[in-house]
């Protein structure tokens, strides 16, 4: 099968994250930083190997504050729950966030203004991406953080985060969903005044499924969002006070830890030429597209690999289903669990094919893809 859904999870994995995680199921399987035997603590020390590659990958501050997740979903509610419940305010606060956002970041603030906790305004699209101008334009006088993606799961458009805190208020924290751009573009948090960035394991960073991290800066001070063992400071009845105790309850996942590790390494040395590749496919996949009869393509090329176009003879997720069962070409249609981005874009009704790459593809894939997709939109 021809693997183009790498924005909901990658398909293939570097050689060396399967290596780390198939010697870590072959060997004893401890839990790390729950007891003092001489395996507890060789796992221990592979976890902070881990945070301390993310730290270093992303610029980030200090290792103690990246927390180990299974999910950017996760990590994305640790860092907006535990900002609104890190302390009281004298005024409701604001969250500037956009239109653009994945449902991980939409529910969350969604739910705290259903419980009247905070103030909501959403960024508008303009000519199909967020400008960092209209998220500074919506910060108020009570304005708390902006959350926004780094790039859109829909159709790849990018968000400058640099730009955005440029623009802003030094007050102001900027939390940012790095689902779909970590991995494929570098991310300097310090260089970007990013105060808390989100991270998928499983999609550019080349890890497996269940792993993912928060990072976040000195400045930023964050609530537990989740209870339970820590293997430090029993005795206390609250969570530890100090990172990454604080934010991490339960046992950790080492196998998701050694294969973030790996696939940092392997980023450290193959992003740079990735990104070239999967910009060159991106552009020829939507060029492509733009000549196929009946077909509007809604993407730009982009580094993110991510193309996603409709057909007017035939709902999105329809044409996907052609593609699997005639054609064995994995893609994703419909709306993405981003329904903001595609009422802005008005594909709400219908949903939008997306196709999404890797560099472990190639360009006859593309290729055979744009054949396909022709014969299915002159099919119907």
């Amino acid at each position: 099968m021809i693997y183009f859904d790498n924005a909901a999870t990658g398909g293939r994995k570097p050689s060396g994250v399967l290596r780390a995680v198939q010697a870590s199921l072959a060997g004893i399987c401890g839990n790390p930083g729950r007891s003092g035997h001489a395996l507890s603590i060789a796992l221990a020390g592979q976890v902070y190997e881990c945070r301390e590659n993310l730290r270093r990958f992303f610029c980030a501050d200090s290792a103690e504050r990246v927390i180990l997740t299974k999910n950017c979903t996760e990590a994305l509610n640790i860092a907006i729950f535990g900002l609104i419940n890190a302390q009281t305010y004298d005024k409701k606060p604001h969250i500037v966030s956009t239109v653009a956002e994945h449902n991980s970041v939409l529910r969350p603030l969604f739910f705290l203004e259903r419980q009247g906790k905070i103030e909501l305004t959403l960024a508008p699209l303009t000519d199909g991406k967020v400008l960092p101008e209209s998220i500074a334009g919506a910060v108020q006088e009570n304005t708390l953080a902006c959350v926004f993606t780094l790039a859109s799961n829909v159709t790849g458009a990018a968000i400058d985060a640099a730009a955005v805190r440029a623009l802003l208020p030094a007050r102001v924290y900027t939390i940012c969903d790095g689902a779909q751009a970590c991995g494929h573009i570098p991310v300097d948090m310090r260089a970007a005044g990013i105060d808390a960035l989100a991270v998928a394991g499983h999609k550019g960073m080349h890890g497996i499924q269940g792993s993912g991290a928060l990072l976040f800066s000195e400045r930023l001070e964050l609530a537990p969002y989740m209870y339970g063992g820590t293997g430090s400071e029993s005795f206390n009845p609250a969570m530890p006070d100090f990172y990454p105790d604080k934010l991490e309850a339960g046992t950790l996942s080492c196998l998701a830890a050694a294969s973030l590790t790996e696939g940092v390494l392997y980023l450290e040395t193959h992003m740079e030429d990735a990104a070239k590749k999967v910009y060159a496919m991106t552009e020829q996949l939507v060029e492509g597209l733009q000549k196929i009869k009946n077909v509007r393509v809604f993407s730009r090329p982009n580094p993110y690999g991510i193309a996603a176009f409709s057909c007017s003879k035939l709902q999105s997720e329809f044409f996907a289903q052609e593609l699997s069962d005639d054609y064995r070409i994995a893609v994703r249609g419909g709306l993405h669990c981003a329904p903001k981005m595609h009422d802005a874009l008005g594909s709400g009704r219908d949903g939008l094919v997306r196709a999404s790459l890797s560099e472990f593809n190639s360009p006859a894939e593309v290729q055979e893809f744009l054949k396909a997709a022709q014969e299915i939109a002159e099919r119907f």
